[in-house]
Order: C-alpha cells, then sequence, then structure tokens
C-alpha cells in the first residue's frame, strides 16, 4: 500500500520493483496481494493495455486509523496507555519520540493553545 500511495497509479512490476527485493518477495506473490486488496476494495485496478494500473481506494490517513484501533483492541485490550507503556519498557522510544508524545498531549488536552 505505501508504494501505491506515493506513487499510484502502477501497474504490478512497478509495485515489485518497490517492494520485492527488501521483502524477499516475487511478482507472483505482488500480484496475489493486489489481488486480493481489490476484492477488498482496499485497492482499485484500471486496464491498461494488457496490464492493470493499480491505485489506493483508501487513504492513508483513514487506513492507519483502523489499523491502529484494532492493533490497541487485539493487543491492549482497547487501551493505549498500556502500548505506550510497553514501548517505553522495550526501549523502543527516542527522546524525540517522547516529546513528540508529550506534546501532543498538551495540545490534545488543550494545555498547547
Amino acid at each position: 500500500m505505501e508504494a501505491l500511495w506515493q506513487r499510484a497509479p502502477l501497474a504490478a512490476a512497478d509495485v515489485c520493483e518497490a517492494v520485492c527485493k527488501p521483502r524477499g518477495w516475487t511478482l507472483a506473490t505482488v500480484k496475489t496481494l493486489l489481488s486480493r486488496l481489490v476484492a477488498k476494495e482496499a485497492v482499485t485496478a484500471e486496464p491498461d493495455g494488457k496490464r492493470f494500473l493499480y491505485s489506493p481506494a483508501i487513504a492513508r490517513a483513514d487506513y492507519l486509523g483502523g489499523e491502529s484501533k484494532r492493533l490497541v483492541d487485539r493487543l491492549f485490550a482497547g487501551r493505549a496507555a498500556p502500548l505506550f507503556a510497553h514501548l517505553a519498557e522495550a526501549e523502543a522510544l527516542s527522546d524525540a519520540d517522547l516529546d513528540e508524545i508529550e506534546a501532543l498531549l498538551k495540545t490534545l488536552k488543550g494545555e498547547g493553545r
């Protein structure tokens, strides 16, 4: 999806060029994934000669919002605080990350206005 959000529309070969090597995928894998995304209506496919051009059917922000909520629901019983605690304990948050989170929280609470 990231490749499509950045440069759509793309043919399957173009998507593969962007993602196959880092992930160890083949063109067949990309075509299968794109077909599944089309079936789920997350991606559109428009004929272009003998190939199809693929574009995202959902905005990146909408996708991230839904996936973030599913992650928190599935792994942290719907609560975000344990997620942040886990990331902090695993030292997965840099000082810059913590500063950004703190500023966001102040803004959300109305203190950053």
